[in-house]
């Protein structure tokens, strides 16, 4: 037991010089996104193959973005986030890329502009900035990291720790189980959630739907930072 608590002391003494690290990656994101104008959060799969019709969804969508003014931040990575990203350039727009550091995937995909890859130790760092200076979220069929993204955005709007921001999921065909599950388990039979929270999203099946969405959003609110 005295090794076990010599062992674990060691590991909080030298743990808390990470702080500095996590500090660092803040005040990189806080400096150069603080610069970029206002930008769209696109998320979905990783994995995801350039002949996929989510894929040129999601080239088609962050093209629409940059043709409204709006640039486009991704995770980075292939897939979807690769799709927005090469839509982002096709449309003249500001591309975005949050890297993070995984074994097992990739690098930072060819289509972020130079000046706009940024490079993430920690997630929770990289879920900040992908909040921080975004002016909508748009969320296309993908895994748990996906999900999580998603979770993240409507309980930040939720509990109203964000302003409110539109929240467009893209695929009708891919969410529709999930949104099934929300109305008859979490809301009605366990009453989880209550009526007004379905109102914090809306499910789109084209581009046009979606920036239609965002542009009538944006009619009566202002753009700005959150938090």
């Amino acid at each position: 037991m005295k090794a076990i608590k010599k062992d674990w002391n060691a590991i909080k003494v030298n743990d808390s010089w990470a702080i500095f690290k996590i500090m660092s990656e803040f005040v990189d994101s806080y400096d150069r996104l603080a610069q970029v104008g206002p930008c769209l959060s696109i998320f979905g799969s990783a994995r995801t193959q350039p002949d996929n019709k989510y894929y040129q969804l999601a080239q088609e969508v962050a093209k629409e973005c940059a043709a409204n003014g709006f640039g486009v931040i991704t995770g980075g990575g292939p897939g979807i986030m690769e799709a927005a990203n090469k839509g982002a350039q096709e449309g003249k727009g500001t591309s975005v890329g949050l890297n993070i550091n995984l074994p097992f995937e990739q690098s930072h995909n060819q289509y972020i502009d130079l000046e706009h890859i940024f490079d993430y130790r920690y997630f929770f760092v990289r879920k900040v900035m992908f909040v921080k200076y975004a002016q909508g979220f748009i969320i296309l069929p993908g895994g748990l990291g996906t999900l999580d993204e998603l979770f993240e955005a409507l309980t930040l709007v939720q509990t109203k720790k964000i302003k409110r921001k539109p929240i467009v999921l893209m695929g009708s065909e891919y969410w529709e189980g999930l949104m099934d599950w929300i109305k008859e388990v979490m809301l009605n039979k366990e009453n989880n959630i209550s009526e007004k929270d379905l109102d914090l999203f809306k499910i789109v099946d084209s581009p046009k739907e979606a920036l239609k969405y965002i542009d009538e959003f944006y009619q009566t609110h202002d753009l700005t930072p959150n938090f």
